[in-house]
């Protein structure tokens, strides 16, 4: 028999995994690094969490009649210019988005003590369809979600400064020197080239 216990707190500490690894790619940076967009599509770190905040709030929050209590401008608002959510105004400091993910993933907390995995919401802005989702369901699309854009995050971290890694714990990395590291590369690039 499975633990329903068990098995929500294995999705929550996956959840929370990402959470905190989106968080820890802004630690020692300045404000410039953190919103500065190093793709063509601007993605940043600021905006990634920020993002990451508004899809917790919808998903854990609206979905199972627990609507997330702050205003999010960026999202609740008609005349919002698309991909609002993915970057911060000059105005929404760092610890703002900070504190605001730390709202969510509090009120998120609360959805999880109170519906089971099998408890049932409806996910507004899905196809009328496919609407009504259970929990687990919802906890392992954002999970996924969320581990998507820590990944976007440790490429932007690594362009900003270099800094790559799983977490502040482990690397996940290999024990390497600098030069070790220009070298994979070079050869990366030579077959790159090569084929």
């Amino acid at each position: 028999m499975i633990d329903e216990a068990a098995v929500k707190a294995d999705l929550v500490n996956y959840l929370q995994y990402a959470r905190d690894a989106l968080i820890w790619k802004l630690d020692g940076l300045s404000e410039y690094d953190v919103r500065r967009p190093l793709v063509p599509t601007g993605t940043n770190l600021l905006g990634l969490i920020k993002h990451c905040a508004s899809i917790e709030a919808g998903y854990f929050g609206a979905t199972f009649g627990r609507p997330y209590p702050e205003p999010m401008p960026w999202i609740d608002d008609d005349d919002a210019e698309p991909n609002a959510d993915m970057w911060a105004t000059a105005s929404e400091t760092r610890e703002d988005i900070v504190a605001l993910y730390r709202r969510v993933q509090a009120h998120a907390a609360e959805t999880f003590a109170a519906v089971p995995l099998d408890g049932k919401g409806a996910v507004p802005w899905w196809p009328a369809e496919s609407r009504e989702v259970p929990l687990h369901r919802v906890l392992v699309h954002v999970t996924a979600e969320v581990q998507r854009h820590a990944g976007h995050a440790d490429v932007v971290r690594e362009l900003i400064d270099g800094a790559a890694g799983l977490s502040d714990k482990n690397s996940n990395m290999p024990e390497a020197d600098a030069q070790w590291w220009v070298d994979y590369r070079n050869r990366l690039e030579d077959v790159a080239r090569s084929v």
